[in-house]
């Protein structure tokens, strides 16, 4: 039986200020920084005492952060993988939200919407964002481990969830699992089958209110 527990960072400060975060390297705000500990203690009383434990994580500071805490009550060291970063916004990046809602061009309706140009420079397709977490998805699968935490952000967690259904690349131009920050999806894939479970998608059950 193998578990993947899948952490979307909790609050970040581009949230708050309603900056474009992509590969801005934010950090968490202090409502962040009290809900990390919530989702480890979640965490931990989820996965088996006596289970070897893989966490690997976005290389930026919101899910370093995150991953540490994780990392404490598991005893581990967290594995960085920039390949898990949320989509490059290029130069939007860091820039105030209202600057890309005026320059964003809308995907169209029916069409290529994963090789869709949004209009500013430097900014990922969703299918290459989808192609980069595909691949170290792969490379994850890879490791012995039955239970691995994999720490994210809010947009790559659907391509996570894709590749875990078997999704091909080219069916994901509608795709969009919604999961709140600072939450827990589960995914699980049984020996005998091999089929491949969404059990839980954004639980924000551990949260503090």
């Amino acid at each position: 039986m193998r578990t993947l527990y899948v952490v979307t960072h909790p609050e970040a400060t581009h949230h708050v200020e309603r900056v474009v975060g992509g590969w801005h390297d934010s950090d968490l705000t202090p409502d962040g920084r009290r809900t990390a500990p919530a989702v480890a203690r979640a965490l931990r009383s989820t996965v088996p005492e006596e289970s070897k434990v893989e966490l690997i994580s976005s290389d930026l500071q919101r899910t370093v952060q995150t991953a540490q805490e994780i990392a404490d009550v598991f005893d581990v060291k967290p594995v960085l993988d920039r390949r898990l970063r949320e989509k490059s916004y290029g130069e939007a990046e860091g820039k105030p939200q209202e600057w890309l809602d005026q320059r964003f061009i809308t995907p169209p309706a029916v069409g290529d919407r994963l090789g869709h140009d949004e209009g500013v420079a430097g900014a990922e397709t969703k299918g290459a964002f989808a192609e980069r977490v595909y691949a170290v998805m792969d490379d994850i699968l890879k490791h012995p481990y039955e239970h691995q935490i994999v720490v994210t952000h809010g947009f790559a967690l659907t391509f996570i969830v894709a590749w875990w259904i078997g999704m091909p690349i080219e069916s994901l131009g509608y795709a969009n699992f919604r999961a709140p920050s600072g939450s827990i999806t589960t995914l699980r894939e049984d020996d005998f089958f091999h089929n491949r479970q969404v059990v839980s998608l954004g639980d924000t059950r551990h949260l503090p209110e």
